[in-house]
């Protein structure tokens, strides 16, 4: 178990307003959370979370309101919605705006991803993609100008002059061994949101050296039966299985989806309600299969109380 690994705070993009999360990440600071991770999407899973804004502009927003903050994007895919160019000025000006930024990237869904008409390729080629698009992002923060003939994006004569003093990391998404060899490969860190040792293993086999980054769900309530139904109201796609959260389409599909999945499954064993030691529990499980980084998502809108709890009886006894 690792014992100097760092403890931060989730942004749920799907759930709550810009403004309210440039708040939550300001309160999160206040609170001892000064590494923030936000979620990048176009779509909410389902009309129930509700919400998604834009998450540059957000982190424009966090950057002014948290200065000393590590920020990063948990994930962004930067492939198909937007040309990787134009993610990569955008990397690099909240990079130079804030105190620290690590880039968070994966292959996308199809959920956001379908919106300009695109077709959605299959796994290997999103994984190509990503390679083609993480390459040509760290040859436009050398701050050269920048012409690019590849298999997937085409760049011509592009420089970008406003620049983080260094290059932000790139931190690969992976939920399965070729994805985690991917991010040993090009990246320099992995995220996930499952405490597998396996993963961590196959990225460290893989040459992986950078963190390992784990991104748990939990629900502090007044009770454990007020989170179950707040999280189940909220996130039942949580218990999709496979590759289904990949390939369904818009939020309504999900909600069809998730008419099959009870709440004992969307659940799992993600901590619920006021007790600390279940909050406790499922970051060790992480911390034990090898992850450096766990950042807690609090699903709702309690974020103040549950950034108490955790700075006062959850954090400390880790």
């Amino acid at each position: 178990m690792s014992t100097d690994a760092i403890i931060g705070y989730s942004l749920s993009s799907e759930e709550h307003r810009g403004s309210e999360l440039v708040r939550f990440g300001a309160m999160g600071v206040e609170h001892g959370f000064d590494n923030l991770i936000i979620s990048d999407h176009f779509h909410p899973w389902n009309d129930a979370q509700g919400q998604s804004p834009f998450v540059w502009n957000v982190l424009g927003g966090l950057a002014s309101v948290a200065p000393g903050a590590r920020l990063g994007t948990g994930v962004t895919c930067p492939t198909i919605r937007i040309h990787p160019a134009v993610v990569a000025q955008a990397v690099a000006t909240t990079a130079q705006m804030a105190g620290s930024f690590f880039f968070g990237v994966g292959t996308g869904e199809n959920l956001n991803e379908h919106i300009l008409g695109d077709q959605w390729p299959p796994t290997d080629q999103r994984l190509a993609m990503l390679e083609e698009a993480v390459e040509l992002m760290r040859k436009l923060w050398t701050g050269h100008e920048v012409t690019h003939r590849g298999e997937f994006y085409r760049v011509d004569n592009a420089r970008i002059y406003t620049l983080p003093d260094e290059p932000p990391p790139v931190y690969v998404s992976a939920f399965g061994p070729k994805a985690a060899a991917v991010a040993a490969r090009i990246g320099d860190g992995f995220v996930t949101t499952a405490p597998d040792a396996d993963l961590v293993d196959t990225y460290r086999k893989a040459g992986g050296t950078g963190p390992a980054i784990g991104c748990p769900k939990a629900c502090w309530a007044e009770s454990e039966a007020a989170g179950r139904k707040l999280a189940y109201e909220l996130w039942p796609n949580m218990g999709l299985p496979g590759e289904l959260a990949q390939e369904i389409k818009t939020p309504a599909i999900f909600e069809q989806a998730v008419q099959l999945v009870d709440e004992e499954t969307a659940i799992g064993t993600a901590p619920m309600g006021p007790d600390p030691e279940a909050h406790i529990e499922s970051i060790r499980a992480y911390l034990e299969a090898g992850f450096d980084e766990v950042y807690i998502h609090q699903i709702g809108p309690e974020q103040e109380g549950f950034l108490r709890f955790y700075r006062d009886e959850v954090v400390p006894k880790l």
